[in-house]
């Protein structure tokens, strides 16, 4: 069933798929725009979010984003207060979380996976020892077990 939602930047019916809420044309405005400020840093490479913004009439809001993507990158560390990790606060170049962070919520998800799938497997165990029953068998298992 088609997910049919207003985009939030200039509020037009869309079918939405996923990602974020916005129609294909302003995605594409997006695209243009995010191609004309990589653009400008090649040209002028380690320029500033004011400068960027102001050379560009592209409000820093929509630069931060795409530092917030991990499109673009902070070249130079000092006095970085544009970009803090959204757990811990500290200064970042890019991204969302900082290094130690994204590393601790990794490790998170990858022992909540572990859980998930130990007792996802369990519950097949249960299943299957409980007597007869039916199995999908896949083409190879078909094959063998025709010979």
């Amino acid at each position: 069933m088609p997910d049919i939602r207003n985009c939030k930047r200039c509020g037009r019916l869309f079918n939405y798929i996923g990602g974020r809420p916005i129609c294909q044309d302003c995605k594409k405005q997006d695209e243009e725009e995010f191609k004309r400020v990589k653009e400008y840093l090649y040209e002028h490479p380690k320029a500033s979010i004011i400068e960027v913004s102001n050379a560009l009439d592209i409000s820093v809001q929509k630069i931060k984003s795409y530092l917030r993507e991990g499109r673009l990158e902070i070249v130079g560390t000092e006095g970085n207060v544009v970009l803090e990790c959204e757990k811990c606060g500290k200064s970042i170049n890019t991204g969302r979380f900082c290094n130690e962070c994204s590393r601790e919520l990794t490790e998170g998800f990858k022992a909540t996976a572990q859980e998930i799938s130990k007792s996802v497997s369990g519950d097949t165990d249960k299943k299957k020892t409980s007597g007869m029953g039916m199995k999908y068998l896949n083409r190879y298992e078909r094959w063998n077990s025709d010979k």
